[in-house]
């Protein structure tokens, strides 16, 4: 599961960066427009933050210190820094979840991030999903708004 989970985080990870490359016009990472109210830069500092926080911080005990607020507020961050910072994270994933044995999957994640405690099997693959869905809306953010 641990192979999988690093693969998956991995393969999206790369989406992510390739996404965030695809974009003609730097400035359009940071548009938002009628009812897109994200930019496209904005929820790539959040997955940033999340998977640093959530994996890195928690699994890898990596000194990370999020500011959530500053994930949706920062604007104009060069295209350049935030493919590095992509790499990086891909790095941090890897790094901590290879810390992790298929054994502690079943033991409870550390704190509460929902309403009840989870394991940190539930609790990865949910953060694969919100990757997911995160990924797929700047896909679309990218083809509506870069014109």
């Amino acid at each position: 599961m641990i192979e999988t989970l690093k693969a998956l985080f991995t393969r999206d990870l790369e989406r992510l960066r390739k996404e965030i490359e695809l974009y003609n016009n730097e400035h359009n990472l940071w548009k938002i427009e009628a009812d897109i109210l994200n930019s496209a830069g904005n929820l790539c500092l959040h997955l940033i933050g999340n998977l640093n926080t959530y994996i890195g911080k928690k699994i890898g005990k990596t000194d990370y210190i999020r500011n959530r607020e500053l994930e949706f507020s920062l604007k104009d961050i060069p295209k350049l820094e935030l493919l590095k910072k992509i790499d990086e994270t891909i790095l941090v994933v890897n790094q901590s979840l290879g810390k992790l044995s298929e054994e502690e999957l079943q033991n409870e994640y550390p704190i509460i991030v929902f309403d009840k405690p989870t394991t940190y099997e539930y609790f990865l693959i949910h953060l694969t999903t919100h990757l997911g869905y995160h990924l797929g809306q700047i896909n679309y953010h990218r083809r509506l708004l870069d014109k």
